[in-house]
């Protein structure tokens, strides 16, 4: 494949920018079929609303690169237009099999493509990171969710079954059921940890990114994020339950339920914003 490469000074400007507007604005209308329900997606199911700020944190990451970006050269590669043309067969035969995750996942590539073939190389390395973020924004296809929630809520009740057994309270587990005294508690499928695992693990990719140069570090926060949000999800199922021995099952199902969820989140929002700290400083060490 070859590339042919000019300066972005000797490149008419605004020629550039009519062209490349055009093109991305065929490349948006190609995706009509899919921006909708991906919205939709991000609105109403809450295990995918962390979608919703996957684009703006990624517009926000080549934001910082803009000064990269300006002296940048332009080139052309051919290699975009096989990406781009093989991304764009993969969408309409996702779109044509219902396959919805094919067809969003090529949202992303065919940009990827449609960017190194108009751009080329030397930009596409500067927006590398933002660009496979976006994957992010994709929904988790609903047959994985259900296949991963389930032994989460088996794992998530008998660990809390545990620490309220070690309370004193007496209780008793059969499968993601909890039964107290004068109450009984399901761990469903909503309480799996499902919705805290994905957004932990965006926070995870967003922290390492931002953390200063290290792979050793940045492993160690991205592997943090599945044992954080399980930690968090147990918090919260083993309060719940505590609550439930002494005020009833009505508690499970009121708005301090749903509170409680917001205020286990933040409290795990600030032990990794602590663990970032912490990474930091140990590279700070290092370096004087």
């Amino acid at each position: 494949m070859k590339e042919s490469s000019t300066s972005l000074y000797r490149l008419p400007k605004n020629s550039l920018m009519v062209k490349f507007s055009v093109l991305v604005a065929l490349w948006i209308v190609s995706f009509i079929p899919v921006f909708p329900r991906l919205v939709y997606t991000w609105l109403n199911h809450a295990d995918n609303s962390h979608g919703i700020l996957v684009p703006l944190i990624s517009l926000f990451f080549v934001w910082q690169k803009r000064g990269d970006l300006k002296a940048a050269k332009i080139s052309s590669s051919n290699w975009g237009a096989f990406i781009l043309s093989a991304s764009m067969f993969l969408y309409l035969l996702g779109l044509a099999s219902g396959t919805e995750i094919i067809s969003r996942t090529m949202v992303v590539f065919s940009l990827i493509g449609l960017l190194l073939f108009n751009l080329g190389k030397e930009v596409v390395k500067i927006l590398f990171f933002p660009l496979l973020f976006l994957l992010f924004m994709i929904p988790v296809p609903i047959a994985l969710q259900s296949a991963v929630a389930f032994p989460l809520q088996l794992f998530a009740t008998k660990i809390s079954f545990f620490f309220i057994q070690a309370l004193s309270i007496p209780v008793y587990q059969e499968g993601n059921m909890l039964y107290f005294a004068h109450a009984q508690l399901e761990v469903a499928e909503a309480c799996s940890g499902i919705r805290s695992i994905s957004a932990f693990t965006v926070l995870s990719v967003v922290f390492a990114y931002l953390l200063d140069k290290g792979w050793s570090r940045r492993i160690v926060l991205l592997a943090s994020a599945i044992p954080l949000a399980m930690f968090t999800n147990i918090i919260r199922i083993t309060g719940t339950g505590i609550l439930a021995h002494f005020y009833g099952s009505r508690i499970a199902d009121s708005f301090l339920h749903e509170f409680s969820g917001i205020v286990v989140f933040a409290f795990g929002f600030i032990l990794f914003l602590f663990e970032f700290s912490l990474l930091n400083r140990v590279r700070s060490r290092k370096s004087n």
